[in-house]
């Protein structure tokens, strides 16, 4: 038998408002009311407390509250005034919505109370009530309890999974099962809705920078997994295509090109190759321009430019003869320093261009033969381009060099991680790229490879279509702070990322980011997100920047974040009307990531 409103009423009450000033409130509660728990209609309810939420009555109105002090003894003389009651506690609360006729809770104040208005603990409806954060959709994910009431809390898919999200908090405080957690249900749920019509328009791609999430069943069993490797020829590989290497997006990201500099001549030797690649015989005419190029450099009267621009041609002509000898481009030529030309069998060449047919070097060019490799066919297109930049002052190689020579030196690793001869990264919706075995200098260059190309890919593409990248450990690649680069490339990385984070919505494209060190990310990508769900943290400076970024956030929460239990967060955004401690449930021991600690009595047995 259901107990009757008067009987509900008395026994839910717990007091009533016994000043207003401003927005903060003081309840007064009953001297009977100083119980822990109250029982209610076969339930244990916990009596009202800092951090609880109280129901203020006035008229048909409910207006929510939190509880943010007892007996507070501040300078306030309303609150010296009230606490002085002997006897009885003295409530300090903060208005955070209201409920309306029917039952629907809405965010902010809207009213305030009159003094003399009853407050009452909210019942296990109300709560569900005010914590009702998916409506009437029905699309929501089961994956939190409110950490309070120890309710299940459902968050929805719609306002959380097409929202940037953030996830701060340091080791061990549970912020890699909340990730885990969230992409496990809502993959698991849009399969069981329609997984075709999932495949097709939705694609997930995470960066793993630690292997965590390589697991047969981890987010989901049907993914593809790259285990990515430096270390030897063994790992997977990312499929660029064909034409990945002749992109300038690409060639940028790998050659770490400067903006104004650099990259505008890696489109022109881009250019050059396409050009070339087009003709009927590609070699000949590659052979023609090199032949051409040769006779203006020996027509020239400068010996240290001449040798400058022939040290690029040692990168592009064979360094053995046609009988497998070493080759010195030079050999048969002799530097007259009165006349200031090479001379060839007594032959100025300054003066007798024809005589430049009969050296060696311009008939070495008949041994050219174009690289296999990509990378070593762009590098050579790349010196070529170089002495015509140079022989038409339109460039300097100690401005262009440094690109050349850093895609020279990444060029091994690029043929580890990186595959040609297939275009198709989401044969499978759902994509792990694991960068656990990977140098420092790639684990910072493939992601923002691969999101660049995945992000710009989806807008050409159009329609209703989502694309969601997440990136665990954030901090690797979205660093304001990262001394190990040059100051250019670092910006064009994090330019790069907030591009997307401020654009991609637009578009249908998401970001996850999670990291431990909210305040070593770049603050326009946190200030960015969406929705947060903020674990405990215990830096100074982090808990200052999530204050700074949340600005939705009251201070009792914002107080609460160093102590939070392993597991609990915060959550709060746009998916919420206001901030929530949520307790996310943890996933079945085969679902989870590979993240716990290592526990001595389990290494080292007795």
């Amino acid at each position: 038998m259901e107990p009757d409103r008067l009987t509900e009423e008395a026994v839910l009450r717990v007091g009533e408002v016994t000043a207003v000033t401003g927005r903060k409130i003081f309840i007064t509660v009953d001297t009977d009311k100083n119980l822990s728990e109250l029982f209610f209609d076969g339930d244990i309810l916990r009596n009202i407390a800092v951090g609880s939420y109280v129901d203020i009555r006035k008229g048909f109105l409910s207006l929510i509250g939190k509880v943010e002090g007892e007996n507070a003894q501040g300078d306030d003389r309303n609150v010296r005034q009230i606490a002085y009651k002997s006897g009885q506690r003295v409530l300090s609360v903060s208005l955070v919505g209201f409920l309306d006729r029917s039952g629907t809770f809405f965010g902010g104040t809207k009213e305030l109370p009159l003094v003399g208005n009853e407050a009452f603990l909210l019942t296990k409806s109300k709560v569900h009530q005010v914590h009702n954060l998916t409506g009437n959709s029905g699309l929501a994910l089961d994956i939190a309890r409110s950490e309070y009431e120890g309710y299940d809390i459902a968050l929805p898919v719609d306002g959380l999974m097409n929202s940037h999200i953030a996830i701060f908090g340091n080791t061990g405080s549970g912020k890699t099962n909340t990730l885990a957690t969230i992409y496990q249900e809502f993959i698991a749920k849009m399969r069981a809705r329609n997984a075709a019509a999932f495949a097709a328009s939705s694609k997930i791609i995470l960066f793993d920078f630690n292997n965590e999430y390589i697991r047969d069943n981890c987010l989901t069993p049907h993914k593809r997994v790259l285990k990515l490797t430096t270390r030897n020829d063994t790992g997977d590989k990312i499929p660029i295509g064909p034409e990945g290497l002749s992109d300038i997006e690409i060639i940028s990201i790998l050659s770490d090109a400067t903006e104004k500099t650099q990259r505008p001549f890696l489109k022109r030797a881009l250019g050059l190759q396409q050009r070339t690649l087009e003709k009927g015989n590609p070699l000949a005419y590659f052979q023609a321009i090199l032949r051409s190029q040769i006779k203006q450099t020996l027509q020239m009267a400068e010996k240290v430019r001449v040798d400058a621009l022939f040290d690029f041609f040692r990168n592009v002509l064979p360094s053995t003869g046609a009988d497998g000898e070493p080759f010195e481009l030079l050999a048969d030529l002799e530097w007259h320093g009165k006349s200031m030309t090479y001379m060839h069998n007594g032959n100025y060449l300054a003066s007798d261009p024809d005589a430049i047919n009969a050296t060696a070097v311009y008939q070495h060019v008949d041994n050219l033969q174009f690289p296999t490799d990509a990378i070593d066919l762009f590098i050579a297109f790349c010196h070529v381009q170089l002495v015509s930049d140079v022989l038409s002052n339109r460039a300097q190689n100690e401005h262009i060099a440094p690109a050349i020579n850093k895609l020279r030196s990444k060029q091994a690793d690029i043929a580890k991680v990186f595959d040609t001869t297939q275009a198709n990264l989401f044969d499978q919706n759902v994509v792990v790229i694991a960068l656990g075995n990977v140098n420092l200098e790639m684990k910072k260059t493939i992601p923002l490879l691969v999101a660049k190309q995945i992000y710009e890919q989806h807008k050409k593409v159009g329609g209703d279509r989502t694309l969601n990248i997440i990136i665990d450990e954030a901090h690797n690649i979205l660093s304001r702070e990262s001394f190990r680069e040059a100051e250019s490339w670092k910006d064009y990385r994090l330019e790069t990322f907030e591009e997307i984070i401020k654009e991609g919505r637009k578009f249908g494209v998401f970001v996850t980011i999670s990291s431990q060190r909210p305040n070593d990310i770049s603050h326009t990508i946190t200030s960015q997100a969406h929705n947060y769900f903020i674990h405990r943290l215990i830096n100074q400076k982090d808990l200052q920047s999530i204050a700074s970024a949340v600005s939705y956030i009251d201070k009792i929460t914002e107080e609460s974040i160093p102590t939070l239990p392993t597991g609990t967060c915060i959550f709060s955004g746009m998916a919420g009307q206001m901030p929530l401690k949520l307790a996310i449930k943890p996933l079945e021991e085969a679902l989870q990531p590979k993240s716990a600690t290592t526990r001595f009595q389990d290494i080292i047995p007795a």
